[in-house]
């Protein structure tokens, strides 16, 4: 095996010596170092054999001294195949040419789909699209992934509820879910409008049923604030009340901050490696050592290569070294209160409907104990109390 491959790298010849003599010849042949391999004799004056091809110059010289001759048969090896390919480089290049070009064309952006969405939205989206460089022809390695994508297009169009980024092969499919609008009203069956908990009235806007109760009263959970049954007594007729009433509910909340807090921040340093990646194994090349952070975060992001549609075993992977230090922070007792009325206030808005506004806040009780500040904190918010009940027929 290992002369093969010796052979295969030097070249090797397979050649007929014709005439006479020829076993003295080959006898010359070898006192003179010419290496010969696998003699095989065709009549009473012909052999075939190989020689390295380094030695063709050495074998013509010997033969002028006996009364026989040669000629070469097949050429194998290195040389002669470099020497095909110099032959034929304008037919290689051609085909290398092709393969590059449809390598290249298969990792660019030929098509880009947008569905569910109505003309504006659409036309919004494409232009956020345009901005962010993705458009037909560009190169997939100079993009954002879809996640980056998704969650650009989610924080700077408002129109839509969600929107899901897809790339298949030289295509992305974008699939939108836009915000509802207002409809025609359905039938909704006969119902009261009750308190879903006790508040004091603020505000009422109602635009079906009877109210029962006004401004300032307090209402327990339960109790009718609009009827659905509107005439007189005897000719009452039920529908479906509708409307917004406003009261003004009260919170308990506890919220404890320490005065000492440790957070992991970015220092700005970083450093990128990039690699090759076959299969699953990644080969570098740049950035070949990471870096020597004693904290730091690690992101990666890898895509995948196309040939045409079919996605190819290789990828180019970028990781990312974030250097990050651990920071203590020591708040006073004023601060660290300053600090739990924002948490307090943010956990409470998370928990609260979209129209609710908060209009007041006041601690009732603080406290220090081991190195940590404890609050108790009432809160007044505004909100809308209503609740449906439907109404039964015959009751």
């Amino acid at each position: 095996m290992k002369n093969d491959w010796i052979h295969f790298f030097s070249g090797t010849v397979k050649i007929i010596i014709e005439g006479k003599g020829v076993e003295r010849f080959i006898n010359d042949c070898i006192r003179a170092n010419v290496s010969i391999w696998n003699i095989k004799k065709l009549g009473t004056e012909n052999y075939t054999c190989y020689i390295r091809l380094k030695d063709v110059s050495n074998l013509r010289r010997i033969i002028k001294k006996h009364d026989c001759r040669f000629r070469f048969l097949t050429r194998k090896g290195l040389p002669f195949l470099v020497q095909y390919s110099w032959k034929n480089s304008g037919i290689i290049a051609g085909i290398a040419a092709f393969f590059i070009t449809i390598f290249l064309l298969s990792n660019m952006v030929w098509s880009i789909q947008i569905n569910g969405a109505n003309p504006e939205t659409e036309h919004h989206i494409a232009q956020e699209l345009n901005k962010l460089g993705v458009k037909k022809g560009k190169f997939q390695f100079f993009l954002l992934d879809p996640e980056s994508i998704q969650r650009h297009l989610t924080d700077n169009i408002e129109e839509l509820t969600w929107i899901g980024v897809e790339l298949n092969g030289t295509s992305y499919s974008f699939e939108v879910v836009e915000k509802t609008e207002p409809g025609e009203e359905e039938y909704v069956s006969p119902q009261n409008l009750v308190a879903k908990k006790k508040a004091v009235i603020t505000d009422m806007f109602v635009e079906k049923g009877q109210p029962v109760v006004s401004r300032d009263d307090y209402v327990k959970e339960g109790q009718l604030l609009v009827s659905g049954l509107i005439g007189r007594e005897e000719e009452q007729k039920a529908i479906a009340a509708k409307g917004k009433v406003f009261g003004e509910v009260w919170y308990m909340s506890t919220v404890t901050v320490p005065l000492k807090e440790t957070l992991h921040v970015l220092t700005g340093e970083n450093e990128k490696q990039h690699y090759v990646k076959f299969g699953k194994l990644s080969l570098p090349v740049w950035g070949f050592f990471k870096p020597e952070y004693e904290e730091m975060k690690e992101e990666q992001s890898e895509r995948h290569l196309y040939f045409w549609k079919w996605k190819l075993p290789i990828s180019y992977v970028q990781k990312s070294q974030y250097e990050t230090e651990l920071v203590q922070t020591i708040y006073s007792e004023e601060e660290a209160i300053e600090k739990g009325l924002l948490l307090g206030k943010e956990e409470l808005e998370n928990k609260l409907p979209q129209d609710a506004v908060i209009k007041g806040e006041k601690v009732l009780h603080q406290s220090l104990e081991n190195g940590k500040v404890k609050l108790a904190i009432h809160y007044q918010v505004i909100e809308n109390i209503v609740k449906t009940e439907p109404i039964i027929q015959g009751d």
